[in-house]
């Protein structure tokens, strides 16, 4: 190709510019976009707000009038106070609540009477047996596992840890088994 002349250099990079879209004007946002009327907090809002909100009610209950006695010199009659003689005035609220509590404990005891007592207020209770919370790891890497090997009974996660399982030696599949609890001892 023939070198150009200045003419058309001159021609050229006026075309150049021309088509050039970098010189366009973009605005970073959509100009009909508007902002969402509804806040969304993250996580650690999300946390920080509930263990505010815990630590206030539980301020609450440990500094309410029915747990921390009045000097005696400003003794009151209106039964906002508690007396500190001695004679305790209950809050009605907490005691309704409470008494609720302890007989939704004791009906949910006496229904079932095997294993833990499992309430709203103890996390004391045994692991889900639904199956879609049965999840199956991997008994060689851990990781989730579709497949069960038939020969073996072991949980694999892929094609090469397959590989690895048919190649373990003579009573190696056991121990992974018993590490499990599925393994079978006949006599």
């Amino acid at each position: 190709m023939a070198p150009l002349t200045p003419a058309e250099q001159e021609q050229h990079q006026a075309l150049l510019d021309r088509l050039d879209i970098a010189q366009v004007p973009r605005p970073f946002r959509n100009p009909n976009w508007k902002p969402s009327q509804r806040r969304n907090k993250n996580v650690k809002q999300l946390i920080s707000e509930s263990t505010r909100k815990e630590a206030s009610v539980m301020a609450t209950q440990s500094n309410s009038g029915a747990t921390t006695p009045l000097p005696a010199t400003s003794a009151s009659t209106d039964g906002s106070q508690t007396p500190a003689d001695g004679t305790p005035r209950t809050n009605i609220a907490q005691a309704a609540q409470n008494l609720s509590t302890l007989v939704l404990e004791k009906n949910a005891r006496a229904a079932f009477t095997s294993g833990p007592a499992v309430t709203y207020t103890n996390i004391e209770s045994a692991p889900s047996l639904h199956p879609s919370q049965q999840t199956r790891y991997c008994d060689i890497t851990g990781l989730p596992a579709p497949y069960t090997d038939p020969k073996t009974r072991l949980r694999y996660h892929d094609k090469e840890v397959f590989s690895v399982i048919r190649t373990l030696g003579q009573g190696v599949p056991e121990s992974y088994l018993e590490l499990r609890a599925a393994h079978v001892v006949l006599k």
